[in-house]
């Protein structure tokens, strides 16, 4: 396979942040899960237990190796299903793709990144603790919505973050899913430059630019 070669330098691992078990899959928190289960679908990748705490499968587009992953940990050990994966497959922190939800955006945003800080999210706190850097590729997709805490009260808006969508806000986060699904096979194929130029827009900006707004998607 792509990833046991000398070419592993090339490939790509895709990480979709989340808690695993079906209580949380229809949660905000679990919108980077979401994410690569859609493009998994979408590029024929069965996802199978690995060699660690993970999910993984993989494929070969173009010359290049994708690997897709969703970490078994809970959300706030996700770095150690992201190390191994380093650590097993030879990858270095610039050849992730880290998908994860951001309650700092608002919700339908995208924002792809080649590194940063992680932003109060405890999941990409421990990529970034785990992988002792934090220039970590990042799609981080937004899902501040009305009901969003605006106080720093942690149990507040771990309430919120592991709740469902709202009734009213199920359209925009399926469009948001789909949307983030198309930014990561355009990073996958074409690059963070094109993806970050493509994608890096709000809802709003979305449709100012297409002239419509996509409300399909997968469930989230």
């Amino acid at each position: 396979m792509f990833f046991d070669s000398e070419e592993s330098h090339d490939a790509l691992c895709i990480v979709g942040l989340g808690n695993p078990g079906k209580p949380y899959e229809a949660t905000r928190h679990n919108v980077g899960y979401n994410v690569i289960l859609t493009v998994a679908r979408e590029m024929g990748i069965p996802l199978r237990e690995g060699n660690g705490e993970y999910l993984a499968g993989e494929r070969t587009v173009g010359e290049r190796g994708i690997r897709l992953a969703l970490p078994t940990t809970f959300m706030n050990e996700s770095g150690i299903a992201v190390a191994q994966l380093s650590e097993h497959f030879n990858l270095r922190p610039a050849q992730f793709l880290i998908v994860y939800d951001d309650f700092q955006l608002p919700l339908g945003t995208l924002r792809i990144r080649p590194e940063g800080s992680d932003g109060g999210h405890n999941g990409m706190a421990s990529v970034i603790e785990h992988l002792l850097t934090d220039r970590i590729p990042r799609l981080r997709a937004g899902i501040a919505g009305p009901t969003c805490p605006v106080t720093d009260r942690k149990d507040l808006m771990a309430a919120y973050v592991l709740s469902p969508f709202e009734e009213a806000e199920t359209a925009s986060a399926k469009a948001m899913v789909a949307r983030a699904a198309e930014a990561t096979r355009a990073y996958i194929e074409r690059g963070i430059e094109f993806a970050m130029n493509n994608f890096n827009r709000s809802p709003e900006e979305e449709t100012g630019a297409s002239g419509k707004s996509s409300t399909t998607g997968p469930a989230v």
